[in-house]
């Protein structure tokens, strides 16, 4: 981790179509990307190169909340996403971006993830440990084969 940035990775055990999916239909953002102790609203989420995306973080201890939204820069289906971050909340300034990479492996899916320029509000670490809460929550989500009855 550098000063306002972090990087993560992960193997899940399943397919990048699923993980692709996991990170652009709604329902399933709104479940695996808050972390353990937040719910989210997405709001809006259109997955495009230009198209746009708003969500809230709400503390479920507290009431409290927080919304960010941002644009897609650059999308490539099951390999590839890159998206701004802008806090509504004129204390975190700043633009951050997000960039998540998919590559099918004989294992399952490699998934790498980097976000840069988050505010100096957030300590990194805190936003590093959201970050792997979220990846436990996207692992449970995206790894079991639940076939229709």
């Amino acid at each position: 981790m550098s000063n306002n940035t972090v990087s993560l990775h992960r193997m899940l055990k399943t397919s990048p179509d699923k993980v692709f999916r996991a990170f652009t239909e709604p329902l399933a953002l709104a479940a695996w990307l808050p972390p353990y102790g937040f719910l989210c609203t997405v709001h809006e989420l259109n997955p495009v190169a230009g198209g746009s995306h708003k969500a809230s973080f709400h503390n479920f201890s507290t009431g409290n909340g927080h919304s960010f939204g941002g644009t897609y820069l650059e999308v490539k289906p099951n390999e590839f996403l890159k998206y701004t971050d802008r806090f509504d909340d004129p204390n975190m300034p700043g633009e951050m971006i997000t960039s998540v990479w998919l590559r099918q492996t004989v294992a399952g899916t490699e998934i790498k993830i980097t976000q840069e320029g988050i505010p100096a509000m957030i300590p990194v670490e805190m936003c590093y440990l959201g970050w792997q809460e979220s990846l436990e929550k996207l692992a449970k989500l995206v790894e079991p084969q639940i076939p229709d009855a």
